[in-house]
């Protein structure tokens, strides 16, 4: 599986524009978290392009179904299935590796740093500033839907400090946004 047949993959089980930009999203996080610790880009990429894949089409059965049919009709690597299954708290699945542990963590943030970019009169991400994105973390009210308990326990899972993290994340999201 390379990252032309995730993004295929991607988009024909998903069509909604903003859960294909959420899917976006995360797969430059991941592709930033693996150039940082010299991690396989494609094989991060992958697996932030297909983590929600089936969740419009199978929502009672995410990411179980997305998994059983990755595992059916793709060559998918175990180690991203694993890292699939436990981004999914509710699954029981322990993330027990740095692909696992980092598409955990970086899932929920996104989807702040997205909000957060939404809410500006350009709906720019590049123009997001972390000092405004940490004041949205603590504002409950803000991006209700985003756990803030799973962002807090993402960053330690992954050892990197909360506020590093935010700004691994934003920085990742800015960067695709220019490229």
């Amino acid at each position: 599986m390379n990252r032309d047949q995730a993004y295929a993959l991607m988009t024909e089980h998903t069509p909604s524009e903003s859960l294909r930009r959420h899917m976006l999203n995360v797969e430059a996080a991941m592709r930033w978290y693996a150039r940082h610790w010299g991690e396989d880009e494609e094989l991060y990429a992958v697996t932030g392009l297909l983590h929600d894949f089936d969740y419009e089409g199978h929502p009672d059965e995410h990411p179980t179904w997305g998994v059983n049919y990755l595992r059916e009709h793709t060559d998918t690597p175990p180690e991203v299935l694993d890292a699939i299954l436990g981004h999914a708290t509710y699954t029981g699945v322990p993330r027990k590796t740095r692909l696992a542990r980092t598409l955990f963590a970086v899932d929920e943030l996104t989807g702040l740093v997205q909000a957060a970019a939404l809410i500006r009169p350009d709906k720019d991400v590049r123009q997001v500033e972390l000092s405004s994105l940490k004041k949205r973390f603590k504002n409950r009210a803000f991006a209700a839907g985003v756990n803030r308990e799973e962002v807090t326990q993402g960053a330690q899972e992954l050892g990197v400090d909360l506020d590093t993290h935010m700004h691994n994340v934003l920085s990742a999201m800015q960067a695709a946004q220019e490229g």
